[in-house]
């Protein structure tokens, strides 16, 4: 019995160890990424870019769409769900594989401004801690300013306003609510959810988009249908 103890009392300390080696380990890749570019500087480059469009200037529709899809408690968080986090943790483990990030849209954008997308137990840790910078630094809107220029929507764009020229031949501000919701639903899977490659797959995540909404009380059953015959 002593023998079982000291057993699984060295195997805890193995554990522990391990955790420690890679938490260390993403702390340093994330003060590397601000040692070379600190997060201001950063910023200010993504704003200079042509087409960054301003917040202010896209439908509360498309607001309302991502959060719903992407991260439903981003104005509650510190700039990591829990919840998702544990949720994603299980769900890899029954798979034994990064099925399920469990990511908020501040990780996606501390990923997207400055790691790869390479899943890695270092480079997730890493984002954590960019999460946890870009939130003491920048207020939600700001973060999800930022976040909407700089995800990919496929087919070569990297921001919002190049995407609703390229899909609908229109600025941001112009969006009809039906569009606005299925280009919520692109960055999941940019080839697969192509309005101009695979329009039938697009419609399709347009209604698991609007199906969030209404769960999370942005969308009534009614104005869902309305929407979904434009």
């Amino acid at each position: 019995m002593k023998v079982l103890k000291r057993i699984i009392f060295a195997a805890i300390l193995v554990l522990i160890s391990i955790g420690l080696l890679v938490v260390g380990n993403g702390y340093d890749m994330y003060k590397e990424a601000l040692q070379k570019i600190p997060l201001e500087e950063k910023v200010a480059s993504i704003k200079e870019k042509d087409n960054y469009t301003k917040i202010e200037e896209v439908p509360q529709m498309y607001k309302n769409a991502v959060i719903s899809v992407e991260d439903h408690r981003f104005y509650n968080h510190n700039g990591i769900d829990i919840i998702a986090i544990g949720r994603a943790v299980i769900n890899d483990i029954k798979a034994m594989d990064f099925v399920e990030g469990g990511s908020t849209i501040t990780q996606q954008l501390a990923k997207n401004i400055y790691f790869t997308q390479e899943k890695k137990i270092t480079r997730k840790i890493a984002e954590v801690f960019m999460a946890f910078e870009i939130e003491k630094n920048y207020e939600k809107d700001e973060i999800l300013e930022l976040y909407i220029n700089t995800i990919y929507f496929g087919n070569g764009y990297y921001n919002i306003k190049d995407a609703t020229i390229g899909y609908f031949g229109k600025d941001p501000k112009d969006m009809n609510d039906s569009e606005c919701i299925m280009l919520a639903g692109i960055p999941n899977a940019p080839s697969v959810y192509s309005p101009t490659k695979n329009p039938d797959l697009a419609k399709q995540r347009q209604k698991q988009v609007i199906n969030k909404m209404i769960k999370y009380g942005y969308l009534t059953q009614e104005r869902a249908n309305k929407i979904l015959e434009e």
